[in-house]
């Protein structure tokens, strides 16, 4: 039997998908009735959300998704960069042949759900936190876990056409390729050019909606 998805969870999905996008406010009778529930779970997953940082109190309105600016959205990149780009090097000492092949069926899976934007990009998610995994390293994942917080805050994610989702899934055939090989500067920069990629994409994708 699949157990009910907790409210925090619900919200944090609904952000993510761009149900919710930056700067909705967060009605609590309305999110009540939308997902069939009380206030007061609604109540304090809001609470929870504002602890984590990705809801903010506003005067005289209430709580509201938090928006990040242009440059916050660039500084949040410029760590993810750093914590993958490591996370990369690391894993090309210790990655083990299970978790290489693991890394193969995700990106596989990717693109194989082309179609479903949610989910290539929960399977894009999988996909980095393996890779995190195989690092070795509990402060840096510690570090991303923590990032990632504010990476919801992105909202809808930006892997919406089969060339974004090939393009993606040649990318991380590459990153695959260097922690087989295991070299270590090689996993590193091929890791960094696949997030700048990402973010170019994403400032693009925000001067269109603009």
């Amino acid at each position: 039997m699949n157990l009910p998805t907790p409210i925090y969870q619900q919200l944090i999905n609904a952000i993510e998908k761009g149900d919710l996008r930056p700067g909705d406010r967060m009605l609590e009778t309305e999110l009540a009735s939308r997902f069939g529930v009380s206030r007061t779970p609604i109540r304090e997953a809001i609470r929870r959300l504002e602890t984590d940082g990705l809801v903010v109190h506003k005067p005289r309105i209430g709580a509201v998704v938090r928006v990040l600016t242009q440059q916050e959205i660039v500084e949040l990149y410029e760590m993810r960069i750093v914590l993958e780009a490591t996370a990369a090097q690391m894993a090309a000492k210790h990655c083990s042949n299970a978790e290489t092949r693991t890394l193969h069926d995700l990106n596989d899976q990717m693109l194989a759900h082309s179609k479903d934007p949610f989910a290539v990009a929960t399977l894009n998610r999988k996909f980095h936190t393996c890779i995190f995994n195989a690092a070795r390293n509990r402060f840096l994942a510690q570090s991303y876990n923590s990032l990632s917080y504010s990476l919801i805050l992105l909202g809808k994610t930006t892997l919406e056409t089969d060339e974004r989702v090939q393009n993606v899934y040649a990318q991380h055939e590459a990153i695959i390729g260097a922690l087989i090989s295991g070299d270590t500067e090689i996993a590193s920069e091929v890791m960094r050019l696949h997030m700048e990629t990402s973010l170019d994409h994403r400032l693009k994708v925000l001067q269109i909606a603009e």
